[in-house]
């Protein structure tokens, strides 16, 4: 292990197993497997394996995690990152070409906030108008006279007149009589 800048760095050859605690920036370049609990940033290099329950500040993860992962902050998997595990932090960063399975939890949801802004946010909904199709005519009857069969056409039923939507033409229909 060794210090560069307030940050420890653990070499590709090194392999740690067993509890880890700090309160300084860590890189994983080698192995560790365990328990890790950072109050800083945690960096895991594309060399890098980390097989742990990890608790910290941030996660960088350009390596392998297999665990889960506690971020008070924020969480970013790279292009080159590989994670296997369960993600709870309020902000996830996964970059595409990244590879993660699990789940991720960024905290509760205030709805009444939520709804707030969808009010506002959203448009009211448009009233559903009824159908503008008109009214099936009944088949015609057929009356008799003395001289001949005539077709009539059957009262029309009382339909009340569909709403106009706005932007409709309204067309005018003569009908002759003879």
């Amino acid at each position: 292990m060794a210090t560069i800048d307030g940050s420890t760095i653990i070499g590709e050859s090194i392999l740690i197993s067993g509890s880890l605690n700090g309160d300084e920036d860590l890189t994983v370049r080698g192995r560790v497997e365990g328990t890790l609990t950072l109050t800083k940033t945690l960096v895991v290099e594309p060399t890098g394996v980390v097989k742990a329950e990890v608790q910290v500040k941030n996660c960088i993860i350009s390596g392998a995690i297999v665990g889960n992962v506690t971020a008070s902050e924020s969480v970013e998997i790279t292009r080159e990152g590989r994670m296997v595990g369960d993600i709870s932090s309020p902000r996830v960063i996964i970059v595409d070409g990244a590879s993660f399975r699990g789940r991720i939890d960024m905290g509760e949801v205030d709805v009444e906030a939520e709804r707030e802004t969808r009010t506002v946010a959203r448009p009211a909904p448009l009233p559903v108008r009824p159908s503008l199709r008109p009214a099936p005519r009944p088949a015609p009857i057929e009356r008799k006279s003395e001289e001949k069969t005539v077709a009539v056409a059957a009262p029309k039923p009382l339909v009340p007149p569909a709403p106009v939507a706005m932007g409709a033409v309204k067309r005018k229909v003569i009908v002759k009589r003879k």
